[in-house]
Protein backbone atom coordinates (compact mmCIF):
# COMPACT_ATOMS: atom_id res chain seq x y z
CA UNK A 1 0.00 0.00 0.00
CA UNK A 2 1.26 3.46 -0.86
CA UNK A 3 2.09 5.59 2.19
CA UNK A 4 1.56 8.99 0.58
CA UNK A 5 -1.28 11.52 0.35
CA UNK A 6 -1.19 13.40 -2.96
CA UNK A 7 -2.95 16.54 -4.20
CA UNK A 8 -2.40 17.03 -7.94
CA UNK A 9 -3.62 20.21 -9.63
CA UNK A 10 -6.69 20.32 -7.39
CA UNK A 11 -9.17 23.08 -8.16
CA UNK A 12 -12.39 23.97 -6.38
CA UNK A 13 -14.86 26.48 -7.80
CA UNK A 14 -17.99 27.50 -5.91
CA UNK A 15 -20.95 28.95 -7.77
CA UNK A 16 -22.40 31.94 -5.90
CA UNK A 17 -25.40 33.25 -7.83
CA UNK A 18 -24.01 34.52 -11.14
CA UNK A 19 -20.40 34.39 -9.99
CA UNK A 20 -17.77 31.65 -9.82
CA UNK A 21 -15.47 31.82 -6.82
CA UNK A 22 -12.21 29.89 -7.14
CA UNK A 23 -11.33 28.60 -3.66
CA UNK A 24 -8.48 26.40 -4.91
CA UNK A 25 -6.63 27.33 -8.09
CA UNK A 26 -4.48 24.25 -8.73
CA UNK A 27 -3.01 22.80 -5.52
CA UNK A 28 -0.08 20.36 -5.53
CA UNK A 29 1.52 18.76 -2.46
CA UNK A 30 2.34 15.41 -0.86
CA UNK A 31 2.15 14.22 2.75
CA UNK A 32 3.88 11.08 4.03
CA UNK A 33 2.28 8.66 6.48
CA UNK A 34 2.98 9.57 10.11
CA UNK A 35 3.85 13.21 9.45
CA UNK A 36 2.62 16.08 11.61
CA UNK A 37 1.61 18.63 8.97
CA UNK A 38 0.69 22.29 9.40
CA UNK A 39 -1.39 23.96 6.67
CA UNK A 40 -1.04 27.68 7.27
CA UNK A 41 -2.45 30.77 5.63
CA UNK A 42 -4.68 33.78 6.07
CA UNK A 43 -8.46 33.53 6.39
CA UNK A 44 -9.98 32.78 2.98
CA UNK A 45 -6.76 31.33 1.53
CA UNK A 46 -8.36 27.91 0.93
CA UNK A 47 -7.12 25.95 3.98
CA UNK A 48 -10.50 24.62 5.10
CA UNK A 49 -11.43 23.70 1.53
CA UNK A 50 -8.30 21.51 1.37
CA UNK A 51 -9.22 19.86 4.66
CA UNK A 52 -12.83 19.28 3.58
CA UNK A 53 -11.72 17.66 0.30
CA UNK A 54 -9.11 15.53 2.08
CA UNK A 55 -11.73 14.44 4.62
CA UNK A 56 -14.28 13.51 1.96
CA UNK A 57 -16.73 16.22 3.07
CA UNK A 58 -16.44 18.19 -0.18
CA UNK A 59 -15.60 17.30 -3.75
CA UNK A 60 -13.02 18.91 -6.03
CA UNK A 61 -13.96 20.59 -9.31
CA UNK A 62 -10.91 19.12 -11.08
CA UNK A 63 -7.59 17.49 -10.28
CA UNK A 64 -6.73 14.36 -8.31
CA UNK A 65 -6.48 13.49 -4.63
CA UNK A 66 -5.16 10.10 -3.56
CA UNK A 67 -4.88 8.92 0.06
CA UNK A 68 -2.57 5.95 0.53
CA UNK A 69 -3.31 4.75 -3.00
CA UNK A 70 -7.07 5.39 -2.82
CA UNK A 71 -8.17 7.99 -5.38
CA UNK A 72 -11.01 9.97 -3.78
CA UNK A 73 -12.64 11.20 -6.98
CA UNK A 74 -13.15 7.62 -8.15
CA UNK A 75 -15.01 6.51 -5.01
CA UNK A 76 -18.75 5.84 -5.16
CA UNK A 77 -20.97 7.64 -2.61
CA UNK A 78 -21.06 4.46 -0.51
CA UNK A 79 -17.26 4.07 -0.68
CA UNK A 80 -16.86 7.73 0.32
CA UNK A 81 -19.02 7.13 3.40
CA UNK A 82 -16.76 4.20 4.34
CA UNK A 83 -13.68 6.38 3.82
CA UNK A 84 -15.03 9.08 6.16
CA UNK A 85 -16.23 6.48 8.64
CA UNK A 86 -13.12 4.30 8.92
CA UNK A 87 -10.12 6.28 7.66
CA UNK A 88 -10.63 9.87 8.85
CA UNK A 89 -10.95 11.48 12.28
CA UNK A 90 -12.08 15.12 12.53
CA UNK A 91 -11.33 17.69 15.24
CA UNK A 92 -13.26 20.96 14.88
CA UNK A 93 -12.66 24.44 16.32
CA UNK A 94 -15.89 24.40 18.36
CA UNK A 95 -15.73 20.74 19.51
CA UNK A 96 -19.16 19.62 18.10
CA UNK A 97 -19.88 17.33 21.05
CA UNK A 98 -23.30 15.81 21.69
CA UNK A 99 -24.52 17.85 24.67
CA UNK A 100 -26.74 15.21 26.30
CA UNK A 101 -24.02 12.53 26.30
CA UNK A 102 -21.19 12.31 28.84
CA UNK A 103 -17.56 12.65 27.75
CA UNK A 104 -17.18 8.87 27.69
CA UNK A 105 -20.45 8.37 25.77
CA UNK A 106 -19.35 10.92 23.14
CA UNK A 107 -16.18 8.89 22.61
CA UNK A 108 -18.04 5.55 22.63
CA UNK A 109 -20.34 6.89 19.92
CA UNK A 110 -17.38 7.18 17.56
CA UNK A 111 -15.76 3.88 18.61
CA UNK A 112 -18.96 2.02 17.72
CA UNK A 113 -18.69 2.96 14.04
CA UNK A 114 -15.04 1.92 13.62
CA UNK A 115 -13.74 -1.36 12.23
CA UNK A 116 -10.90 -1.72 14.72
CA UNK A 117 -11.63 0.79 17.50
CA UNK A 118 -9.28 1.55 20.36
CA UNK A 119 -10.19 0.88 23.99
CA UNK A 120 -12.30 3.87 25.08
CA UNK A 121 -10.94 4.04 28.65
CA UNK A 122 -7.35 3.93 27.35
CA UNK A 123 -8.06 6.76 24.91
CA UNK A 124 -9.66 8.85 27.69
CA UNK A 125 -6.62 8.24 29.90
CA UNK A 126 -4.35 9.20 26.98
CA UNK A 127 -5.92 12.66 26.78
CA UNK A 128 -5.83 13.11 30.56
CA UNK A 129 -9.58 12.98 31.26
CA UNK A 130 -10.08 9.82 33.32
CA UNK A 131 -11.53 11.81 36.21
CA UNK A 132 -13.97 13.72 33.95
CA UNK A 133 -15.40 10.95 31.79
CA UNK A 134 -18.83 11.00 33.48
CA UNK A 135 -19.22 14.75 33.01
CA UNK A 136 -21.41 16.32 30.33
CA UNK A 137 -19.88 18.87 27.90
CA UNK A 138 -21.51 21.80 29.74
CA UNK A 139 -19.59 20.72 32.86
CA UNK A 140 -16.21 20.78 31.06
CA UNK A 141 -13.88 23.67 30.21
CA UNK A 142 -13.08 24.53 26.59
CA UNK A 143 -9.77 22.69 26.79
CA UNK A 144 -11.42 19.61 28.29
CA UNK A 145 -14.10 19.61 25.59
CA UNK A 146 -11.40 19.77 22.91
CA UNK A 147 -9.62 16.83 24.57
CA UNK A 148 -12.90 14.88 24.36
CA UNK A 149 -13.17 15.82 20.68
CA UNK A 150 -9.62 14.58 20.04
CA UNK A 151 -10.30 11.36 21.97
CA UNK A 152 -13.52 10.87 19.98
CA UNK A 153 -11.60 11.26 16.70
CA UNK A 154 -8.89 8.84 17.85
CA UNK A 155 -11.24 6.20 19.28
CA UNK A 156 -12.23 4.84 15.89
CA UNK A 157 -8.52 4.35 15.10
CA UNK A 158 -8.33 6.47 11.91
CA UNK A 159 -5.42 6.60 9.47
CA UNK A 160 -5.72 10.37 9.25
CA UNK A 161 -6.52 13.01 11.87
CA UNK A 162 -7.75 16.34 10.45
CA UNK A 163 -7.87 19.36 12.76
CA UNK A 164 -9.50 22.64 11.69
CA UNK A 165 -8.15 25.47 13.89
CA UNK A 166 -8.23 23.15 16.94
CA UNK A 167 -6.96 25.86 19.30
CA UNK A 168 -8.98 28.74 17.80
CA UNK A 169 -11.51 28.88 20.65
CA UNK A 170 -8.98 28.27 23.44
CA UNK A 171 -6.76 30.46 25.60
CA UNK A 172 -2.98 30.50 25.11
CA UNK A 173 -1.92 27.87 27.66
CA UNK A 174 -4.81 25.52 26.89
CA UNK A 175 -4.06 25.84 23.17
CA UNK A 176 -0.44 24.88 23.80
CA UNK A 177 -1.52 21.80 25.76
CA UNK A 178 -3.83 20.69 22.93
CA UNK A 179 -1.06 21.13 20.32
CA UNK A 180 1.31 19.11 22.52
CA UNK A 181 -1.29 16.34 22.74
CA UNK A 182 -1.74 16.32 18.95
CA UNK A 183 2.02 16.25 18.29
CA UNK A 184 2.56 13.41 20.79
CA UNK A 185 -0.41 11.46 19.40
CA UNK A 186 1.08 11.68 15.91
CA UNK A 187 4.40 10.20 17.07
CA UNK A 188 3.02 7.58 19.47
CA UNK A 189 0.38 6.16 17.13
CA UNK A 190 2.19 6.74 13.81
CA UNK A 191 -0.92 8.51 12.55
CA UNK A 192 -0.88 11.33 10.00
CA UNK A 193 -2.06 14.57 11.63
CA UNK A 194 -2.99 17.63 9.55
CA UNK A 195 -3.58 20.88 11.46
CA UNK A 196 -5.00 24.01 9.86
CA UNK A 197 -3.97 27.31 11.42
CA UNK A 198 -3.44 30.98 10.66
CA UNK A 199 -0.80 31.14 13.43
CA UNK A 200 2.56 31.22 11.62
CA UNK A 201 4.41 30.86 14.94
CA UNK A 202 3.51 27.15 14.86
CA UNK A 203 5.56 26.51 11.70
CA UNK A 204 8.62 25.10 13.57
CA UNK A 205 6.57 22.27 15.13
CA UNK A 206 5.48 20.66 11.84
CA UNK A 207 7.36 17.87 10.05
CA UNK A 208 6.03 19.61 6.96
CA UNK A 209 4.46 23.06 6.63
CA UNK A 210 2.32 23.91 3.59
CA UNK A 211 1.62 27.63 3.25
CA UNK A 212 -1.49 28.50 1.24
CA UNK A 213 -2.10 31.87 -0.40
CA UNK A 214 -5.02 32.78 -2.71
CA UNK A 215 -5.91 29.15 -3.42
CA UNK A 216 -2.35 28.10 -4.31
CA UNK A 217 0.61 26.56 -2.48
CA UNK A 218 2.84 29.52 -1.61
CA UNK A 219 5.65 27.41 -0.12
CA UNK A 220 6.44 24.04 1.43
CA UNK A 221 8.83 23.81 4.38
CA UNK A 222 10.33 20.53 5.60
CA UNK A 223 11.55 20.64 9.20
CA UNK A 224 14.21 17.96 9.72
CA UNK A 225 14.02 18.48 13.51
CA UNK A 226 10.59 19.85 14.46
CA UNK A 227 10.37 21.72 17.75
CA UNK A 228 8.16 20.68 20.63
CA UNK A 229 5.45 23.20 21.50
CA UNK A 230 7.20 23.97 24.79
CA UNK A 231 10.00 25.63 22.79
CA UNK A 232 7.66 27.88 20.79
CA UNK A 233 6.27 31.23 21.96
CA UNK A 234 3.82 33.58 20.25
Amino acid sequence: MENTIRFEQVKKIYRMGEYDIEALAGIDFTIEKGQFVIIAGASGAGKSTILNILGGMDSMTSGKVSVYGKELSSLSPKEMISYRRYDVGFVFQFYNLVQNLTAKENIELASQIGKDPLDVDEVIEGVGLSSRKKNFPSQLSGGEQQRVAIARALAKNPKLLLCDEPTGALDYETGRAILKLLQETCKKRDITVVVITHNLALIPMGDKVIKIKSGLVDSVIENKEPLGIERIEW
